[in-house]
């Protein structure tokens, strides 16, 4: 290595991981939903049974964002990434809107 020492993961940023896992990881699932609704068949008018279906896709992606975000070094890192996912993830739901409405 070039003389560098890496922090290792650690428990003392719980608090911060889980809130950032919580508040943006809900705004990320809602978008993420939301693109995977556009990009589906019927689009954005589907259904009852697909509305019904992107509105129980939130629960699982929030759940496995709520996992992966203790793999973050600490919650100061799990909120810049989380905040630019969300970002990403609503430039890309106004793009399919935009598309295909």
């Amino acid at each position: 290595m070039n003389g560098t020492t890496r922090r290792k993961l650690d428990s003392r940023h719980w608090f911060g991981k889980t809130s950032a896992g919580v508040v943006l990881g809900y705004t990320l699932s809602v978008a993420l939903s939301g693109v995977i609704a556009g990009l589906t068949p019927a689009g954005f008018g589907g259904g009852s049974g697909k509305i019904q279906f992107n509105m129980w896709m939130i629960a699982p992606l929030w759940a496995c964002v709520l996992g992966f975000v203790y793999l973050f070094r600490d919650s100061l890192r799990a909120w810049l990434w989380l905040g630019l996912a969300n970002v990403a993830a609503f430039s890309l739901l106004w793009t399919v809107k935009s598309w295909l409405g």
